[in-house]
């Protein structure tokens, strides 16, 4: 028995396919259209697949290139070198707001080992850069930055050694490092790695709650065009049934052949899918979105997900045809559409978005520390309401135009098409109205939860915009007085800081030590008159250990020895008789500073070598690409002085690369719901054609036509808009509650996601247009 029902479903759908390729032309541009609708859905489905294997092949790439070394052993001893031993030297830049990763290397050892993607070390002078540098530095826009990197290209890195194809990277040759080694920015490995695992850290359930509702939002609007695609030419096919019935075919056999024509299309659209993909694997390999690349190799889908894609697209096009059909009556002089459709019952659509209210009503409160996630009530429950969006859709634009009057004739035309056949202007928003309802849901969560993972810095960026570190070595008063002298520097202020204790071994009491000239000084505290010798005492300074050592007449020691160990001769400093006290800046340019303010003449003459020094800048803002040119004038003193740019705020690295991620994403969405979009008026309008001829041809002004076509689209998308609206804001305020945040609405962020839904609208209207005035001739009367 189940052998001859799989014969007998096998033998319809197969019937159906021959139909779906035999019908001549006009079969094979419905399969086109319905392909390349399938296909374009396919295309985003295989690249979603394709993101673990990208995200953990940069983050093997990355681990692989690692070059953390240590400058010291226990003890404090130098390591020494061997026969695989290199010196590595961190001079990562920044270029026009752009990371730039850039490494000194000098090897020690005749096995050392070069770094992935180079096949031997640059020699000093020289640098091996990425292609994307490469381009860059070749490049008007690169003119700046040519002057920073004064080597010469000897080749480009490969891809081994590379994260993605836009990164910016060097590798330059160098020496003299060895007695620059100081663990951090300069460092003795023996080879590239990481030379432990990280421990796995268990995820902010907030941050889960991100990526999975991140994912659903971005992947539904994919799933409903796919299965709005594989219903195009649903008017030309009710004909085709009727015909089969009338040739004797039963109801069944019937709906059977119609889901082997929809599994053709279906199966067509796999192979332009993957062709979609494999075009946008290459060109993801050339183009940057918000500061993310990847090779084409990255992009490889797991076998088991695209298995996956494989099965489901066919058998969703089956499904989805039976199920469309269920209501159907096909009889052998046509089907039940040709009259006014019965009216649509609302009670079993409003159970996908209660039912999906129920799945995330019982985790409301669950974003605290100690809470979690169920993360299948979760995709469910958002699944529920974005499919709630496409039950209740036709239902809403059904019943709105039902009640819609006269007016225009251009105005009657379009409200007539749209009373008699609601269902395709329906299906057509759908997708636009689901994505819409995701982003605004997304939105309202982003900047719910935002305050959470992002914190103020205390740093005044009107002040200081940039923060410079000065290696050990550098003769620290010059250097702050050539980077006073450089192009794009309105103000420059240097501190430096050191460690003082009341005893020469075992110093367990210290207190700390801030030096610079009095203009740097009066950056930090409330100093009426200053001279240089003079040395102060914070009054902040409440800690008891801090009050007893900052004593007039103390004598305190520089570089004090530790038990067990032989450092160099400890640095004695005596405390002149008379110890000003000042008060800190409220607006203090380091906040939490305490001890002594010191200006250079008072300390001892062998001191400067003690103290670790910073060079905070105020940029010209008349100077183009100031910090630029102040970055440009550190590298020029000494390439290890290393800089940052100030920011008020921080935010958690998570949180960033998942906002980054949903931005990448929506770009991908946003297109495949314009193409797709398009596709689908083509397809209106192509089974319109003949309709559009005729009225043409008894004297229908273009112009009415036009607006008509304007009107059906206009209407159905703005009830789409506004139920997306209500959806997202239900969705997004019911996420809020989940994470324990209070509900707020940033008015301007949903207008701003729904104006960019109703752009997209109008874009693929106005590109439907030219089209739409060819097929209004009255040559499309003309049948074969």
């Amino acid at each position: 028995m189940r052998s001859a029902v799989f014969r007998q479903w096998y033998r319809d759908l197969a019937m159906g396919v021959r139909f779906a390729f035999t019908g001549g032309r006009e079969g094979w541009v419905r399969a086109a259209l319905t392909a390349v609708g399938v296909g374009l859905g396919v295309a985003l489905l295989l690249l979603t697949a394709a993101v673990p294997n990208a995200l953990s092949t940069r983050g093997a790439r990355e681990e692989a290139r690692q070059d953390r070394g240590i400058g010291y052993l226990e003890n404090n001893t130098r390591s020494k070198p061997t026969d695989r031993s290199l010196l590595v030297a961190d001079t990562d830049t920044e270029y026009r707001h752009r990371e730039i990763r850039g490494r000194l290397l000098e090897p020690e050892g005749e096995h050392a080992p070069p770094p992935p993607g180079l096949d031997e070390f640059p020699t000093p002078g020289e640098m091996i850069v990425s292609p994307a540098l490469a381009e860059l530095l070749k490049s008007d826009a690169g003119e700046l930055l040519r002057d920073r990197l004064p080597y010469e290209t000897a080749g480009t890195i490969g891809e081994a050694g590379l994260i993605g194809s836009g990164e910016l990277a060097y590798y330059a040759g160098a020496e003299g490092l060895a007695q620059r080694i100081n663990g951090s920015v300069v460092a003795r490995i023996d080879r590239f790695g990481a030379t432990e695992q990280p421990a796995d850290e268990e995820m902010d359930p907030i941050l889960l709650l991100l990526v999975l509702v991140v994912f659903v939002v971005l992947l539904m609007p994919v799933a409903v065009f796919i299965a709005a695609a594989v219903r195009f030419g649903g008017e030309r096919r009710d004909r085709r049934l009727a015909a089969l019935r009338l040739v004797g075919s039963d109801g069944r056999m019937t709906r059977r052949i119609a889901a082997g024509e929809a599994l053709a299309g279906a199966a067509l659209g796999l192979v332009f899918g993957t062709g979609f993909f494999l075009l946008g694997r290459q060109i993801a390999g050339s183009v940057e979105v918000f500061d993310v690349s990847v090779f084409p190799s990255y992009l490889d889908p797991s076998p088991g997900l695209a298995l996956l894609v494989a099965f489901a697209v066919p058998a969703a096009a089956v499904l989805v045809t039976l199920f469309a059909l269920r209501g159907v009556v096909i009889e052998p002089l046509g089907v039940v559409r040709t009259a006014r459709p019965a009216r649509r019952r609302l009670w079993w659509r409003l159970l996908l978005p209660l039912g999906g209210l129920a799945l995330l009503y019982p985790m409301v409160g669950q974003g605290s520390e100690n809470g979690e996630f169920n993360e299948y009530m979760v995709t469910g429950g958002v699944v529920l309401l974005l499919v709630g969006i496409t039950a209740l859709l036709p239902w809403v634009v059904e019943a709105f135009v039902a009640r819609l009057g006269s007016g225009p004739l251009s105005w009657q035309l379009a409200v007539r098409r749209l009373q008699l056949s609601s269902g395709p202007a329906a299906r057509m928003v759908n997708g636009i109205a689901v994505a819409v309802a995701g982003a605004i849901a997304l939105q309202m969560l982003f900047a719910g939860v935002e305050g959470r993972f992002t914190r103020p810095t205390g740093k005044d960026t009107t002040r200081t915009q940039l923060e410079l570190s000065m290696p050990d070595d550098l003769p620290v008063s010059a250097v702050g007085q050539e980077l006073k002298r450089a192009k794009g520097v309105k103000a420059a202020a240097t501190l430096s800081d050191a460690e003082v204790s009341a005893t020469a071994k075992d110093p367990e009491e210290w207190a700390r030590v801030t030096v610079g000239d009095c203009a740097a000084l009066r950056e930090l505290a409330k100093i009426s008159s200053c001279r240089d010798g003079d040395v102060f005492t914070l009054r902040a300074s409440e800690d008891p250990v801090t009050a007893k050592l900052v004593t007039a007449g103390n004598t305190l020691y520089f570089d004090a020895s530790y038990s067990g160990e032989e450092r160099g001769s400890e640095i004695a400093w005596k405390l002149p008789d008379s110890l000003r006290k000042v008060s800190a800046r409220a607006d203090t340019l380091r906040p939490g500073t305490g001890g002594l303010l010191v200006t250079p003449s008072a300390l001892p003459a062998k001191a400067e070598d003690e103290l670790d020094s910073t060079v905070y800048v105020r940029a010209d803002p008349r100077v183009p690409d100031a910090l630029d040119e102040v970055r440009n004038a550190a590298v020029a003193i000494d390439p290890l002085i290393r800089t940052w740019e100030w920011e008020s705020i921080t935010r958690a690295d998570e949180f960033t690369d998942i906002r980054t991620g949903l931005l990448v994403g929506a770009s991908a969405v946003l297109v495949l719901i314009g193409a797709s979009l398009l596709v689908s008026q083509l397809e209106q309008l192509r089974e319109r054609r003949k309709l559009l001829s005729a009225l043409v041809a008894f004297g229908t002004r273009r112009r009415t036509l036009g607006l008509s076509v304007l009107w059906q689209t206009a209407v159905p998308i703005t009830l789409g808009l506004v139920l997306a609206m209500t959806v997202g804001l239900t969705l997004g305020a019911v996420l809020l509650r989940m994470t324990n945040v209070d509900v707020s609405v940033d008015w301007s962020g949903v207008l701003s996601m729904t104006g960019i839904g109703a752009g997209v609208v109008v874009l693929v209207t106005a590109l439907s247009m030219p089209p739409l005035m060819r097929m209004m001739r009255p040559e499309g009367l003309r049948t074969e």
